[in-house]
């Protein structure tokens, strides 16, 4: 013991790890009523570990080569050992993340996690959530499939639009005038090397913006400082406990509840119906045969939706746009005088429930061909989307508020 003691004082003479211990998980105060839905942060960080080891381990056999790429997915699945293991984790980990992360955006609406003093916090956490988009989008077209290839082609093909530098733009991204090897190499390069320095940068803001402020809780008020009855010292919090040991253990238990459900998906249903996987990308891409019917897969459909309801190709690119950078302003709209929905109104509510069901709704006609009475219900519930937070500044003022409690209650 001595030994360990003496080894951690020489790194602490060198480097801050006790320092680092304390302030982010030893001394770090979580408020004492976290629940539920508090998990899903945590597990965005699991899963985001398992994406960079898999994906690690998935670039030693990987051939960023037009000719080569599918073939070399097919030798990682058939022929290296574990390696079909090792790409349905990482295939079903893209899906996991994007269910972690979606569930962890909705505690933030939920809970009012992105006001005053959180802001930065949130805005960070936006920033996240578009890098994991472009990282997604980038790594679709990587095994080369059907449905990578004509996927990657519309989604590209969206910048032409912008009026000026459109065709100048979506020509950079491609790096030919085609889909072609040149789009590939330049796609593995993002997906690999630069996005997730990108994430991982975000992460590590987003982690410390947190615990600048200190995390919310589900009553949206600020845990007190002083005793009252509080073991740790006047200057923890009353309504705080630390976070290690007491939320990393319950997290341990979250992660082995989903670490089943997650297992449960790689081992026995890793396509899960076409949703994770899609039949058209177990065949090799072939430019000159379209795919009857070419969808992005789940996590983009909402915004798809929202492009295709659009019947001017531009406009449609602007509001798809836009019902991304209108979450960015989420901070601002919100005038409510309370954080949480435990004490906001009915009003708050009700367009909270409106909107999720939109977004549902969205995603799966996302997923279906483009008939009329299919657009007419996507550009419906995408104006329901907008309307959520165009009039939040109106109706969040509106809105009868509970008292809210001084302290956290249990």
């Amino acid at each position: 013991m001595s030994m360990l003691t003496s080894m951690v004082g020489w790194i602490d003479d060198r480097f801050p790890l006790t320092k680092v211990w304390n302030e982010h998980l030893a001394q770090y105060y979580a408020p004492k009523n976290f629940n539920f839905w508090y998990y899903f942060g945590s597990l965005a960080m699991l899963v985001l570990v398992n994406q960079i080891l898999t994906g690690i381990f998935l670039t030693m056999n990987y051939k960023p080569d037009a000719e080569l790429a599918f073939g070399s997915v097919e030798y990682i699945m058939r022929d290296v050992d574990w390696g079909w293991l090792i790409r349905y984790l990482h295939s079903t980990g893209a899906s996991a993340f994007f269910i972690v992360v979606y569930l962890h955006m909705f505690r933030g609406l939920m809970y009012g996690s992105y006001k005053k003093p959180r802001e930065l916090v949130w805005i960070f956490g936006m920033l996240i959530y578009v890098a994991l988009m472009a990282e997604a989008f980038m790594g679709y077209l990587l095994p080369w499939g059907q449905m990578s290839y004509w996927g990657a082609q519309v989604i590209i093909s969206l910048f032409g639009a912008i009026p000026v530098v459109g065709d100048d733009l979506a020509l950079w991204i491609r790096g030919d005038y085609v889909i072609s090897d040149a789009t590939l190499n330049r796609f593995f390069a993002f997906h690999v090397i630069a996005v997730p320095l990108i994430l991982v940068m975000l992460v590590f803001f987003h982690i410390v913006a947190l615990h600048a402020v200190g995390s919310n809780n589900p009553d949206g008020i600020e845990i007190k400082k002083g005793p009252k009855g509080n073991r740790w010292g006047d200057k923890a919090p009353a309504d705080g406990i630390p976070f290690h040991p007491y939320y990393s253990v319950k997290d341990i238990v979250g992660v082995g509840v989903f670490l089943i459900i997650f297992s449960a998906i790689v081992f026995w249903a890793p396509e899960f119906g076409g949703w994770f996987l899609e039949p058209d990308n177990f065949t090799p891409a072939n430019p000159l045969k379209t795919p009857e019917h070419i969808v992005p897969l789940w996590y983009f459909t909402p915004f798809y939706a929202i492009l295709r309801a659009v019947p001017d190709k531009f406009l449609g690119v602007v509001a798809m746009g836009a019902a991304i950078v209108v979450l960015f302003l989420l901070p601002w709209l919100d005038r409510s005088p309370v954080k949480s929905i435990r004490y906001k109104g009915l009003i708050f509510k009700s367009a909270l429930a409106i909107f999720v069901v939109s977004f549902i709704v969205l995603g799966y006609l996302g997923t279906q061909p483009a008939t009329p009475g299919r657009t007419m219900l996507a550009q419906f519930f995408g104006v329901l989307y907008f309307l959520f937070f165009l009039l939040m500044p109106i109706y969040s003022k509106m809105d009868k508020t509970k008292p809210v409690p001084e302290r956290v209650t249990e």
